[in-house]
């Protein structure tokens, strides 16, 4: 049995906190990932384009989108995503504080994967992640580069 090459993900979260929370819920998962983090929704297509400093960048697996950032929208973001012929086929899980029903209905209608609601204690952020870990890193197929 061969061992899997880590799981390159991509968090695209303004708030340090629900960063660490996420690092540490991934970190209790049981797949290898490497879990890199932009602040912003200019620096998150600059990531996905290889732009700039994140030149030479490892392409996502998988994309972890906070809806409200600073520079550029999450609602953006998932846009430019899903338009790009080049990124269009990474899976986007939106994971945000927002429950608002026009915002889950958007970010469908803009392709997204999924939609999560943060929680807001660490024990249900912890579950959620390493649900959404389990479904979208172990028993879904993602698409190749």
């Amino acid at each position: 049995m061969t061992e899997r090459e880590p799981v390159e993900i991509l968090l695209a979260e303004d708030n340090p906190g629900d960063v660490k929370l996420t690092r540490k819920a991934l970190e209790k998962g049981r797949l290898v990932n490497n879990l890199h983090v932009v602040n912003d929704g200019v620096e998150t297509m600059q990531f996905l384009r290889g732009e700039g400093e994140y030149e030479g960048r490892p392409r996502p697996d998988l994309v972890l989108l906070d809806l409200n950032m600073p520079r550029k929208d999450g609602r953006e973001v998932l846009e430019e995503i899903k338009e790009s012929d080049d990124l269009k086929r990474i899976p986007v899980v939106v994971l945000t504080s927002s429950e608002a029903e026009e915002d889950v209905a958007r970010s469908y209608d803009l392709h997204a994967n999924a939609y999560l609601t943060k929680p807001v204690n660490f024990s249900g952020f912890i579950d959620v992640v390493g649900t959404l870990e389990e479904f979208w890193l172990q028993v879904v197929k993602l698409p190749p580069e």
